[in-house]
């Protein structure tokens, strides 16, 4: 399952002010900070943003292909959180549906205050890219260079965003992230949100842990203060979207290194994402083209994966290897895939059970995980890379079987997919899952919790 899956999915897919001259004082720049901050919260003056972001943005909708003019974007203001994260239980995510299957990018707006989700999971999936990073860091956390008239690098996106995730993650979650900053300078490029001064630290108070982003490889920094993997996507001189950065830690079933530097219709031609070139392909590349930096959006995925029980692994888990640390295989599906180091032809033959002979694993509720994916797309103001971030969430099919209308929907989601999907998500693997989802769908019908073919549920999609 390739987590650049734009493809596959049922459902979905300011204040003006006058610009300061500045003496240099602290005092000065302190009194520009202000202004912007109040005008943020609607206690200055104007409506508007500013007109050289008028005149950039003008420029980047007229721009040729590979181009791009740095936006002045004042994000809206965020709204501190006032849960505690270690209390915050997962969103359950359900993103199917009774009926015919359709092939759509399914996007929907997304409201800023929603860009990164943190939640009670976020401890354990700290600990897990931390093993991840410190045991396979090259292979998982990547920037691909220039090409040279082609595309830039990924360097300069992957070290905005780590000043983005800095500077919401502060703001949104002042409790569990703060930051220690520079003072204000003189050019606004070098401030952060606001005009205030760059972030030059930033620690996780809960976990204990500080990232210096004045010298601390900005990827790595990025992928450890969230529960996100990250793909930047930078446009290049032809037109296409190119995978010049990314940080996949817990991507279960494909590797970042087989995929840096490929343009996004390669990744999802080479990954033999199902009508891709007949449904999506120019819809997509219209998308990426036109995504504004104001807008960004979000979608949902899913897909199933069989996880082999903790007690019938033999020989057990080595103490502090992965497995042992992640033993529901969110970070790599060993159990479908095999070794993450075989090459995505043997990885695919593994799935399919067409390789050397395996003892399968039986699909029951119990060993058969839900595994759906929240993922975002934003532009980046400065670069004009479009940052995607995947937010994996996994639930055993056990758990869902009381959830009221998801069984049956489930059910009828997994018979509608058209053979080409049956293959690439693998079904034959766990549609052994089939008879517990209709009975427990049965069940719901007999005690009046659904009526046949009800489509209402309180889950999201």
């Amino acid at each position: 399952m390739t987590n650049l899956d734009v493809a596959v999915s049922e459902t979905f897919l300011a204040a003006r002010w006058d610009r300061l001259v500045l003496a240099g004082s602290v005092a000065a720049l302190s009194a520009y900070a202000l202004l912007r901050a109040c005008a943020r919260r609607g206690e200055g003056a104007g409506p508007v943003g500013p007109k050289s972001k008028d005149v950039a943005s003008h420029r980047n909708a007229a721009r040729a292909p590979g181009e791009w003019s740095a936006v002045e974007f004042d994000y809206p203001a965020l709204e501190p959180s006032n849960a505690r994260f270690d209390a915050v239980e997962p969103v359950p995510y359900r993103p199917f549906k009774r009926g015919a299957f359709h092939i759509t990018m399914g996007i929907r707006n997304m409201p800023w205050d929603e860009w990164i989700e943190l939640d009670r999971g976020f401890p354990h999936v700290h600990r897990v890219v931390e093993h991840r990073i410190r045991t396979r860091g090259d292979r998982l956390v990547c920037v691909n260079g220039e090409k040279p008239g082609i595309v830039r690098s990924g360097q300069a996106a992957a070290e905005e965003l780590m000043y983005e995730l800095a500077e919401y993650l502060s703001r949104r979650h002042p409790d569990v992230y703060s930051v220690a900053r520079h003072p204000p300078s003189g050019d606004d490029s070098q401030n952060g949100w606001y005009g205030e001064g760059r972030i030059k630290q930033i620690s996780i108070i809960p976990l204990g842990r500080t990232h210096d982003l004045d010298c601390e490889e900005p990827l790595r920094v990025a992928r450890s203060l969230i529960q996100e993997d990250i793909d930047i996507l930078i446009e290049g001189t032809d037109g296409l979207y190119y995978l010049q950065a990314g940080a996949m830690c817990i991507a279960g079933s494909w590797r970042i290194e087989d995929k840096l530097g490929m343009p996004l219709d390669e990744i999802h031609t080479s990954g033999h994402v199902p009508q891709f070139k007949e449904r999506l392909q120019p819809s997509m590349e219209r998308f990426f083209r036109r995504l504004p930096v104001d807008k960004p959006v979000v979608r949902t995925n899913y897909s199933f994966q069989v996880v082999q029980e903790p007690a019938a692994r033999v020989p057990a888990p080595a103490p502090g290897s992965l497995l042992a640390i992640d033993p529901d295989e969110l970070a790599w599906a060993a159990t479908m895939n095999g070794s993450e180091d075989v090459s995505e032809y043997e990885r695919a033959q593994h799935v399919l059970r067409d390789g050397p002979e395996r003892e399968p694993v039986q699909a029951t509720p119990r060993t058969v995980m839900l595994r759906t994916e929240r993922q975002t797309l934003r532009r980046l103001p400065r670069t004009g890379a479009v940052v995607f971030l995947i937010r994996v969430h996994q639930t055993r099919v056990e758990d869902v079987l009381g959830e009221p209308g998801v069984p049956g929907r489930m059910a009828s989601a997994l018979r509608s997919w058209p053979e080409d999907v049956v293959k690439y998500k693998a079904r034959a693997a766990f549609e052994g899952i089939l008879p517990y989802l209709d009975a427990a769908h049965a069940e719901q019908l007999e005690r009046g919790v659904v009526e046949p073919e009800d489509q209402m549920t309180t889950f999201t999609f």
